[in-house]
């Protein structure tokens, strides 16, 4: 039961699920328009998430990695470095673009999670799972306010799910969670957010 409980919800919390959801909640607020919130969470994604995605998808099905949730450290580092790419041309297209501070700001986060966890992940490997976690709920309270206070039990939670399916360590869980946070309350109060 617990085995399950934690794959459900290693399952529902993956990165890639909290990332889509937390680039729909910031289109949304950062613009009144719902058709510029449609563009700008298209553009996101197209920018972030989909090459991504493809590239594990495409890993993993010429056995380069062994499964989607890349619990090996050493298969991280191809990803890391494909993610940190993409996230640095995403930076600059949406500059470009002129994109809204709050969008700018979340994939200037991102871009520098990548790029220290990458040089975390040459000697350790950290929770991503947490991180992911930890920078979306303390995106969501600096946006929302203590409406989003209740998303803090979602940490504990992926944390522990992490755990129980000896994917991390409580030491990974807890330094990819406090990591990512400081990222995003540095980014966020540099970008005059806070």
């Amino acid at each position: 039961m617990r085995i399950n409980t934690a794959n459900l919800i290693s399952n529902i919390l993956h990165p890639f699920i909290v990332s889509l959801l937390l680039i729909l909640l910031l289109s949304f607020k950062a613009t009144a328009d719902t058709f510029d919130a449609i563009k700008w969470m298209i553009i996101s994604i197209a920018l972030s998430l989909l090459p991504i995605i493809i590239i594990i998808v495409y890993l993993v099905r010429s056995r380069r990695i062994k499964s989607y949730s890349i619990n090996i450290r050493k298969e991280r580092t191809s990803v890391y470095l494909f993610t940190s790419i993409c996230t640095s041309i995403s930076c600059i297209i949406l500059i470009l673009l002129n994109a809204p501070s709050i969008l700018l700001a979340a994939f200037v986060a991102g871009f520098s999670a990548v790029a220290i966890f990458m040089c975390i992940n040459l000697l350790w490997k950290i929770s991503l799972h947490t991180a992911f976690i930890s920078a979306a709920v303390t995106i969501l309270i600096i946006l929302y306010g203590s409406l989003a206070i209740i998303t803090l039990v979602l940490i504990p939670m992926t944390a522990w799910a992490r755990i129980v399916l000896k994917h991390h360590t409580l030491a990974q869980t807890v330094s990819g969670a406090l990591l990512a946070t400081l990222i995003a309350l540095i980014i966020f109060y540099s970008f005059g957010l806070i």
